[in-house]
């Protein structure tokens, strides 16, 4: 196991989800306000109105969770002798791009990728992931790994390591955070490819979705020769912006 992953996965066992709400600056309490721990603190502040919920919409709930785990490892990374993190753009790739001795000198992408556990009508768990991961943009940097798009940190190429970080939850509509048992997962992309988008509509490439599968890394890939040879092939559509991006670097 290289030292990248390692690290991630001593990281994320240690992670704990503590966005409990939205904080409003008015509420209704005495002053001051004086808590003897975060439970404490927590209470005083849900019962006074400071406490508003999170969204349940699926893709808001999942920027919140990235926002929290990206910054996490960040920080972490910051107490890293040897070690630099980059936090990545939205909707860019990757989320979180580190680098220095402590990694080997060179650059790995880190990318964040949340979903939400299905359940059954009547609430039990059905162990897969309610809509496929999305792994990577398959017309774009994954299809030209040696060309910098907009939005990407570095070509695809130049990275030594591409790694994901899995956020799978249970949604709880009763509690402000909205966010049950979470559990991070670190995983190799192409250990966990399916051969599915992950979209009818947009050019994404799809993780398979039973979560014990993504826990295991037993994707639909027998080896990373064989995910990237199928995917670079597939037919995926070519914007108008990327044939024009393509066209400027070819001319250079």
């Amino acid at each position: 196991m290289e030292a990248v992953e390692l690290w991630l996965r001593e990281q994320c066992a240690e992670y704990g989800w503590g966005l409990g709400g939205v904080f409003r600056s008015r509420g209704d309490h005495a002053w001051p306000l004086v808590a003897t721990s975060p439970e404490d603190l927590e209470a005083q502040l849900l019962a006074g109105g400071h406490i508003l919920p999170l969204p349940k919409e699926p893709a808001a709930l999942a920027n919140v969770l990235e926002v929290g785990i990206v910054s996490f490892l960040i920080d972490r990374a910051a107490d890293l002798a040897g070690a630099t993190a980059s936090r990545g753009t939205e909707r860019g790739y990757p989320d979180v791009e580190l680098g220095g001795e402590a990694f080997g000198g060179r650059f790995h992408a880190v990318d964040i990728k949340v979903a939400r556990r299905a359940v059954g009508a009547r609430g039990n768990a059905l162990g897969r992931t309610q809509s496929r991961i999305t792994l990577y943009t398959g017309n774009t940097y994954f299809r030209h790994p040696k060309i910098l798009f907009p939005g990407v940190m570095r070509p695809f190429a130049e990275y030594a390591s591409h790694l994901d970080v899995l956020g799978i939850y249970t949604l709880d509509e009763d509690r402000p955070g909205r966010v049950a048992d979470l559990e991070l997962i670190v995983a190799h992309p192409w250990r966990i490819a399916s051969r599915h988008r992950s979209s009818t509509t947009r050019e994404y490439i799809g993780a398979v979705d039973k979560i014990d599968q993504l826990r295991a890394g037993e994707g639909e890939f027998e080896t990373e020769a064989e995910f990237y040879s199928y995917w670079r092939k597939f037919p995926f559509k070519t914007a108008r912006a990327v044939e024009l991006l393509l066209a400027k670097q070819l001319d250079k």
